[in-house]
């Protein structure tokens, strides 16, 4: 059995979870990926992953169903007989004013981002404390903690998130498992890349940086807290925002 630690990646083919797996991978971890969608020929993760040395694992789901977290978390079990590292970094947003909001939306946003959350984790936890030795790193939002109008389920989904976090360190630091989270704040990724120019030119006055963050601003701080240089923190709620909340 290869020895290299694993770290599993939900939502890891695109974005912000697809430089996370690279810069893992390119950390020496063996690398699993979750995705709702099947790859298609364009996909080339699997290339980039495997050039690094290391192997690569895909499996298809739906975090915010618990049968297919179970099965998912099993499959990459069964592949690699480990997983060391949890990345929650599955998402969605349907953003809306609260009196426009259907429930489906609120709903559905819950769904992926909180629930799938614990569905993941409640499935990778008993393997971390059986081995005595876990990192479980989650993707919050700066706007789980300060709020944003519009998006009332999208900052519920996140601070929950948050205090789930908050409760897993507390119950699982006796067993070398350590569970942090990552608050971003505007990263350009796909999503914020159909902004308009006049509303990134007044996102980026908001930040004290006068930027927005790229991709691996987020992978280099998930890289640092899935090593053995983070030993001594859990619990934590870590900024990626450039100033914007402080």
């Amino acid at each position: 059995m290869d020895e290299k630690r694993v770290a599993f990646i939900t939502g890891g083919t695109t974005g912000i979870g697809r430089e996370i797996a690279i810069t893992l991978a390119k950390s020496g971890f063996n690398i699993a990926v979750n995705s709702i969608k099947a790859p298609d020929e364009t996909d080339d993760l699997k290339s980039v992953i495997e050039k690094e040395g290391v192997k690569y694992y895909f499996t298809l789901g739906d975090v915010s169903n618990y049968e297919d977290s179970e099965k998912m978390v099993k499959e990459v079990i069964e592949n690699f007989g480990r997983i060391d590292v949890l990345v929650n970094n599955a998402g969605i947003t349907k953003d809306n004013l609260l009196m426009r909001m259907k429930k489906e939306d609120f709903d559905a946003v819950i769904n992926v981002n909180l629930v799938g959350t614990f569905n993941v984790t409640k499935n990778v936890v008993p393997y971390m404390m059986k081995q005595r030795y876990g990192r479980i790193i989650s993707m919050a939002s700066v706007v789980g903690v300060a709020g944003n109008a519009g998006q009332a389920n999208y900052a519920a989904s996140k601070a929950g998130i948050i205090g789930f976090t908050k409760s897993l360190a507390k119950e699982l630091a006796s067993r070398n498992i350590l569970a942090n989270a990552i608050a971003p704040g505007y990263i350009q990724t796909a999503m914020t890349g159909a902004l308009s120019d006049k509303v990134k030119e007044e996102i980026q006055k908001q930040i004290p940086l006068g930027r927005l963050g790229e991709t691996k601003d987020v992978a280099k701080l998930v890289k640092f807290l899935a090593s053995e240089d983070s030993s001594y923190i859990t619990g934590q709620v870590i900024h990626v925002d450039g100033g914007m909340v402080i």
